[in-house]
């Protein structure tokens, strides 16, 4: 069953449009789920898998209104919260 960011091989969405003027992230916190995602999974608090798992599991409405790094801090906090990492 595809999940609902599975498009691979999907046609319709047109052209990527690439700009290498941009830079890598918007504002600085994307940086740091970048890097805390990275530190989560080196430590193995979790996968990757288990990462992409999590934010494919994130509510379809709330997705599609999601920027893309948000989608990733969405999936580390529901990954933290499954594990009690903060009590």
């Amino acid at each position: 069953m595809s999940r609902l960011n599975d498009v691979g091989g999907m046609t319709g969405f047109g052209a990527m449009p690439q700009r290498s003027d941009e830079p890598p992230f918007a504002a600085e916190w994307e940086a740091r789920v970048l890097a805390l995602n990275r530190a989560l999974i080196g430590r193995r608090l979790y996968t990757l898998d288990e990462f992409r798992d999590a934010v494919e599991r994130i509510d379809p409405k709330r997705y599609f209104a999601l920027p893309y790094y948000e989608k990733w801090l969405t999936a580390i906090e529901m990954l933290v919260r499954e594990r009690n990492v903060l009590e």
